[in-house]
């Protein structure tokens, strides 16, 4: 989906009619279903996503994160943290699409003076 805000908002106003392929439909309903009644969430849910194509560990994954994104949207809630502007959500989606959650590499910083006066060994 990335590249495509036309296919991501057709998956936010209604998965089973958006263009994306059926096992991408069949993780988007476990997904929803596991949010809005995860006491609800059965066996025969995640046999429908390995019948799907998906494999124990993509579904292990997709627990994880469904479940991160919960803890953190509360955690952000009851703190009172805000979100980002626009503006920074989607430079921070074009910094992500190109190397995922990895952070950019550091600054560089002077090479240390010859004069003697740097930090001292160690």
């Amino acid at each position: 989906m990335l590249g495509s805000t036309e296919r991501v908002q057709a998956v936010l106003d209604d998965v089973a009619t958006a263009p994306i392929p059926e096992a991408e439909k069949a993780l988007f309903a476990f997904v929803d279903r596991l949010n809005d009644a995860p006491g609800d969430v059965r066996r025969e849910d995640v046999e429908r996503l390995k019948q799907a194509g998906w494999s124990d560990e993509a579904v292990y994954d997709a627990v994880s994160v469904c479940a991160l994104f919960n803890f953190y949207n509360r955690w952000i809630d009851g703190t009172g943290v805000h979100g980002l502007s626009p503006d920074l959500y989607a430079k921070s989606a074009k910094r992500m699409a190109a190397g995922g959650y990895l952070p950019g590499p550091p600054p560089r910083s002077a090479p240390p003076s010859s004069d003697g006066g740097g930090e001292p060994e160690r």
